[in-house]
């Protein structure tokens, strides 16, 4: 028999807020996250536009011997950790009797690479980089840096699908889970937000330029989208088989029901229709839902022309006539890239828990696609009690997540 596997706690550092509470405020109220920042034109950047996120200062909380070890998206995976684990009661003690394994999305760490390259260059000594440089600079930075401050002991994996990374993160824990082989995975994603991270994006005019209007610029499913803007921070959920979370007393969330995937098999960057709509199809079956019970979608929409539409197409596909709203909360937070997926069942779960839809921020006109599915652009007081999540990646990777409402 499959287990069930529940979520028992989540964490967040984005630019909606620095935990749940702020992010919750933030998504009520239809906040943007997104600004000009001067500094990325000064670098060559075609975009000047990002999500504003403050990189927390960890003196004090860490000892400087773990803080060399982490580049800026392990800081911000470290406070939502610690925010996850505190949600969840798992203290310390638990988590040295127990073997909790980790499974984190991050498919580049451009920042630490671009300075121990810089220093080598320079110092022609390569003793200079320093002692941290290599553990910065790995793609597997944020589960050796929270694997080994956490003290976990279970399964230790970086998942690097795109900006499916942390949704794929989840999916695997749950099958990981479902099938006896671990009993509790700290799960996630993580995104640096430094200008190195994202100017290859940038280089192939990936991004908005409506400069003049930052919080206006990522607009999901809009007719005059122009790109993406680029976010980032970090997002754990603690997920658990169902019985040893009831055992230990565990504040029990929601359930996760689905977990589809599937590769396009086609263009490197351009998304197509069939791979999304097949990854939706299979968390479907795999739930055993009617698909006229999910109340929410939140679109892995990123505000690209072509990514939109064929999302869009995808969506219509699988529904038909079933009309459940449909918003990409990266009309808010721009895209954040290996943390989206999993960010983005923080978003709808706080969503679902409190009785509401976020606005798909800038929907001020649909195109011939988007027109077919019910998108909101104004906040929707509304009861729902399962969510649909998409992510998708370049190469082609999707990830589709079905989560359900525990009332305790």
């Amino acid at each position: 028999m499959k287990r069930r596997v529940v979520i028992t706690g989540m964490g967040i550092y984005s630019c909606l807020g620095q935990n749940l509470d702020e992010t919750l405020k933030s998504l009520y109220e239809g906040k943007s996250g997104i600004i000009f920042d001067p500094v990325r034109k000064e670098l060559g950047f075609r975009s000047g536009l990002t999500a504003k996120l403050e990189k927390p200062d960890l003196k004090g909380v860490l000892g400087r011997n773990q803080r060399v070890y982490m580049p800026e998206q392990c800081h911000y995976a470290y406070l939502a950790t610690a925010e996850a684990l505190k949600n969840a009661g798992i203290d310390n003690d638990h988590l040295a009797a127990s073997e909790v394994g980790l499974l984190y999305g991050n498919d580049s760490t451009a920042e630490a690479v671009m300075k121990s390259i810089d220093t080598m260059r320079e110092k022609r000594d390569t003793t200079m980089i320093g002692s941290g440089g290599i553990f910065q600079s790995m793609n597997s930075t944020v589960t050796m840096n929270l694997s080994c401050i956490f003290k976990l002991k279970g399964i230790n994996l970086t998942i690097s699908g795109a900006c499916a990374s942390g949704s794929h993160a989840i999916g695997l824990g749950y099958l990981l889970i479902q099938w006896g082989l671990q009993d509790c995975i700290v799960c996630g994603g993580a995104q640096e937000v430094n200008p190195y991270a994202t100017g290859s994006f940038d280089g192939i005019s990936a991004f908005s330029v409506r400069e003049n209007e930052p919080a206006k610029a990522s607009r999901p499913f809009d007719r005059d989208r122009d790109g993406l803007v680029p976010g980032g921070g970090a997002a754990t959920v603690i997920i658990e088989n169902y019985e040893s979370a009831v055992k230990r007393g565990a504040p029990i969330l929601a359930e996760i029901c689905g977990y589809g995937f599937s590769s396009n098999g086609d263009h490197i960057s351009v998304p197509n229709v069939d791979g999304p709509s097949r990854s939706l199809k299979m968390a479907i079956r795999e739930s055993g839902f009617d698909i006229r019970t999910i109340g929410y979608v939140n679109a892995h929409a990123t505000s690209t022309p072509v990514g939109d539409r064929n999302e869009a197409k995808a969506i219509a596909d699988v529904f038909g006539n079933c009309k459940p709203e449909v918003t990409s909360t990266k009309s808010m937070t721009g895209h954040e890239m290996w943390m989206a997926g999993a960010s983005e069942i923080i978003y709808s779960m706080l969503m679902m828990k409190h009785g509401f839809v976020a606005p798909n921020l800038n929907f001020e006109h649909p195109d011939e696609d988007s027109a077919k599915l019910n998108i909101p652009s104004k906040r929707i007081d509304k009861q729902f009690d399962i969510f649909l999540s998409n992510s998708f990646g370049f190469g082609g990777t999707n990830s589709t997540l079905i989560v359900k409402n525990i009332k305790q």
